[in-house]
């Protein structure tokens, strides 16, 4: 039986669900605790939906007409359409109507469903959300925790009023986690002013000056700068870093003076029309003094030998009206130095260049990213997490909870384990204020906000950084952090409990007959194990006594991460290896765990990473695409389907700027019969042609996007290729992946343009971007989707330059910007057919015809082809231009092969008669 994900999802309305998802914080689970590139709940919660109810062509005895089915398949899509709406998460009516679907096809029986790399917890949430029985693994203690938080504990504690003291609630009943939410709002505010008592003195309020009104203010932060000695030794000053000396765009920066101790001090000027400068950017810094330009490697060398000094630069405080920016006066500055720095380990930090970078400037261990003020806090927080334990259990136990001792790590529901599930809720605000309480914040001076350690992917050095008051009420205060915990907890499903559990995805965990949906790592990805031991020395502080056996390492498992890393790996090619060889192994152990009857699905998305061999124009590569279809074939899958889920937010800090994640892919999968049979190239070729006419019909009647259908029509066509145990070249040798998705490539384009003659698959990607952008800039991850689909290299493409891609944006290069001679064996046929075209533009028949007489092969018979197709679709999108540049082509061609003939002869007989 074909499942729905199998045939046709309604794309663009969970894309758009997914789309907006992006945007939404308060009460997101995400905003519980952070981890990195999170599915959205709308994919995850669409995806297992669709891979658990049954398409309406599996059904020819309710549906015997094509027109029944198609009528069935719109009523599922509605259903599906309301179920990823984010207000609708919660909403009784219709995810009972969407429950009802998986009983029915499911022998009225919810199955259980496994994450076997659970990370930020979205499948297994939405799983449970849908009445499935939900099982997350996942190596990294974090997100173990994670998982817990969200799907373990809320259900043990569902329906549950709150325990501490009733101080004019007006609820009397009390749903899911919304009791447990109360508890950490309110034991969270205590613990809040327990510590300003102790500790308040070190936040004080600033004196504003008569023009502000006079008075006291809040802090909300203290902006500070890194300083070194100056290398030359006429000046010998203490000059400052900093990237902009701009805090509040067209409102207030600051202007650097010179003490005379040769330490700089910082002046506020509130002005519109500030006058912006900086003393470091990506080549190195300079002495704002001497103007001495100083590189990172000297300041590298004064941060190991413990060099770095820092000077505040201006308070942010709470106005009237809004910000207010201060030059800073010596109370402030000695009350910030006045702290004495407690002496904590939270382990050393991976020198991960690229990501991980700050060891290199001499901040070598977790807790040198904090400044003692907030090292303070961190401790005096811990404390009274400590002395809350026995203060919340007896308040259970007098609300009515079992007094039975026994912990949450035990399975626990009563008074003790009560008491700890608070205490996990607590020790992720600590992990939220550490993320932007920490010496590597910076100050957006636009948003005029806090921007957290993990405000871009990794954590760099940060010069000019911004410590905020935790106790203002401000961004990255404890109360916005405690809002968002509490409203994250209040909107978890708790109809039934999950089950979380630190597991290595390669190895046998004895599960069987399960559903599988999991987002695995991906090819060279981002080095998380060593980004989670930011949080992991906090966490191990604050609940080590609550899951003692998850906590016994020092720091995050980092031998067994599953990531193509050259730095840990030794080399590039080792690290591939090891990928391979671990994603083979966590395949095999999901086909051991799975269903027979219900496809498995997994995510899929990259930043592409390829290990290119570039020799005389020819390049040989292995790319994360493939290396993941083939750990799924050889492992006994069979893929049926791909589709692409658009689950990146265009906005995020890193992707302004670089070619960050656009989309993903979701692989659906089968296992494949235990005696398939090999076939060979032709019969593969014949079969794959049967198949992908009704597969693409299909396709394009579910309203696929355009950019998405290259990339879907990929499944049907592995669909047959990987249904057998191997397919025979002509040679007798396994067709590889990569050939494979060459043929289906062919096949498809045949399909959608049968008069196009045998392109290459650069060429095939070109004409796809053009039809989609000409060459308008499109978002580089949409480019690679194509590229993928194409079997295509932007490299490549960018080397011959017919692409342009930088800083997260990819078009098609102008032919006017071709190089005007082509290449005798050009390969290339979309840049043949386009400086073909702007020779005709240029010089007419005669030019054209002596770029054709250079040329060798019959690559310039598929150039004429090419402009075929060019000027239909120029002219159906109205570019007339484009349209006439490929008719002036097409019309002449005859003369100007007949010119190029005359010009190949005459040149072979003056080459005679030099002979």
């Amino acid at each position: 039986m074909k499942k729905l994900i199998e045939v046709a999802l309604p794309l663009d309305k969970i894309n758009e669900a997914c789309a907006r998802e992006k945007s939404i914080r308060h009460g997101h689970p995400s905003t519980l605790h952070l981890w990195w590139a999170r599915r959205p709940l709308a994919a995850a919660r669409a995806v297992i939906w669709a891979s658990l109810v049954d398409a309406p062509s599996s059904h020819p005895e309710l549906f015997p007409t094509e027109e029944a089915q198609t009528k069935e398949r719109q009523r599922l899509f509605g259903i599906l359409e309301k179920l990823v709406v984010w207000e609708n998460s919660n909403n009784q009516e219709v995810l009972d109507e969407a429950k009802a679907e998986i009983l029915k096809y499911n022998n009225g029986e919810f199955p259980t469903l496994l994450d076997p790399f659970a990370g930020g917890g979205a499948i297994p949430l939405e799983a449970q959300r849908l009445g499935l029985k939900a099982i997350a693994h996942d190596l990294n203690p974090v997100a173990v925790m994670i998982n817990k938080a969200m799907i373990e504990i809320p259900p043990r504690f569902a329906g549950k009023p709150p325990v501490s003291p009733d101080d004019g609630r007006r609820i009397n009943e009390w749903h899911g986690a919304q009791g447990l939410a109360e508890d950490v709002r309110y034991y969270g505010e205590w613990m809040k002013k327990e510590a300003f008592k102790r500790i308040g003195h070190l936040y004080p309020k600033v004196q504003l000056p008569k023009e502000e009104g006079g008075g006291e203010a809040t802090v909300i932060a203290w902006l500070w700068a890194r300083t070194i000695k100056c290398p030359n030794p006429a000046c010998g000053c203490h000059m400052p870093l900093f990237k902009s000396n701009i805090i509040a765009k067209n409102k207030a920066y600051v202007k650097v003076e010179r003490d005379e101790n040769g330490y700089p001090v910082f002046r506020v000027i509130n002005a519109k029309d500030p006058i912006e400068e900086g003393t470091v950017n990506r080549k190195g810094a300079h002495c704002i003094y001497c103007n001495t330009p100083v590189s990172f490697s000297y300041i590298r060398e004064q941060g190991k030998a413990n060099n770095l000094g820092v000077q505040l630069m201006a308070v942010v405080a709470k106005g009237k009206k809004g910000r207010i920016y201060l030059t800073p006066d010596e109370y402030q500055k000695r009350t910030a130095y006045s702290c004495d720095r407690p002496d904590i380990d939270l382990g050393k930090i991976a020198n991960y260049p690229g990501y991980l970078n700050t060891p290199a400037y001499g901040l070598e261990n977790f807790q040198d990213l904090f400044t003692a003020r907030q090292l303070t806090i961190f401790t005096e927080l811990e404390k009274n997490i400590e002395n809350l334990g026995d203060r919340i259990e007896k308040a259970a136990i007098i609300a009515g909870l079992k007094n039975d001792h026994v912990s949450l790590s035990n399975g626990g529901c009563g008074a003790k384990a009560y008491s700890e599930a608070i205490k996990v809720y607590l020790a992720f605000l600590i992990d939220k204020l550490a993320d932007y309480n920490s010496a590597v914040c910076s100050w957006n001076a636009v948003g005029q906000k806090i921007r957290n350690t993990f405000g871009l992917t990794g954590m760099s050095m940060t010069w000019d950084y911004a410590e905020a008051n935790p106790f203002s009420g401000a961004s990255g205060s404890f109360d916005n952090m405690l809002e968002w915990v509490v409203k994250s907890i209040r909107n978890l499903p708790t109809k039934n409990a999950g089950n979380v559990e630190q597991v290595d995805a390669q190895i046998d965990s004895g599960l069987r007959n399960v559903v599988i949906s999991t987002d695995p790592p991906y090819y060279s990805n981002v080095p998380y194990a060593d980004f989670a031991d930011f949080f992991y020395g906090w966490m191990r502080r604050n609940l080590q006594s609550v899951y003692p056996n998850l906590f016994k390492t020092i720091q995050t498992p980092k031998n067994e991460e599953l990531v193509a890393d050259p730095y840990r790996q030794g080399n590039k090619l080792k690290a591939a290896e090891y990928f391979e060889n671990g994603m083979f192994l966590a395949c095999k152990q999901m086909y051991k765990y799975s269903k027979d009857d219900v496809p498995v699905t997994i995510y899929y998305a990259f930043k592409e990473s390829t290990i290119t061999i570039s020799q005389q124009k020819q390049f040989v590569s292995s790319t994360g695409w493939e290396t993941m279809l083939s750990a799924l074939i050889r492992s006994g899958f069979r893929i049926t389907g791909t589709w692409p889920i658009r689950t990146e937010r265009s906005g995020r800090t890193r992707s302004m700027n670089s070619n960050a994640l656009a989309s993903s892919i979701v692989l659906v999968c089968r296992k494949r019969s235990e005696d398939a049979p090999q076939t060979t190239r032709r019969h593969f070729i014949a079969e794959l042609r049967r198949e992908l006419q009704s597969a693409l019909k299909k396709l394009q009647q579910s309203n696929i996007a355009p950019v998405d259908l290259a990339q879907a029509s990929i499944g049907p066509g592995m669909g047959v290729f990987s249904k057998y145990s191997r397919v025979l070249e002509a040679d007798g040798s396994e067709m590889s992946i990569r050939s494979a998705l060459q043929v289906i490539n062919e096949q498809v384009d045949a399909y959608f343009n049968e008069q196009v003659g045998s392109l290459d698959a650069e060429s095939r990607f070109c004409v796809d971007l053009y039809m989609q952008a000409q060459y308008e800039d499109i978002p580089y991850g949409e480019a690679e989707i194509l590229a993928n689909a194409k079997g295509a290299l932007i490299p490549k493409m960018v080397d011959s330059k017919v692409l342009y891609a930088k800083a997260g944006k990819v078009h098609l290069v102008r032919r006017e910007e071709l190089p005007p001679k082509v290449d005798s064996d050009e390969s290339n046929v979309w840049r043949l057919t386009q400086q073909l075209t702007g020779a005709m533009a240029k010089g007419g028949i005669e030019e054209c015809a002596k770029q054709v007489a250079s040329l060798y092969g019959v690559n310039v018979e598929y150039a004429k082809d090419l402009a075929y197709r060019l000027y239909t679709v120029a002219e159906q999108k109205g570019w007339t231009a484009e349209a006439f540049a490929y008719n002036a082509l097409i019309v002449s061609w005859m003369d100007i092969q007949s010119r190029a003939a005359e010009l190949q002869s005459r040149q072979m007989v003056e080459t005679s008669l030099f002979e």
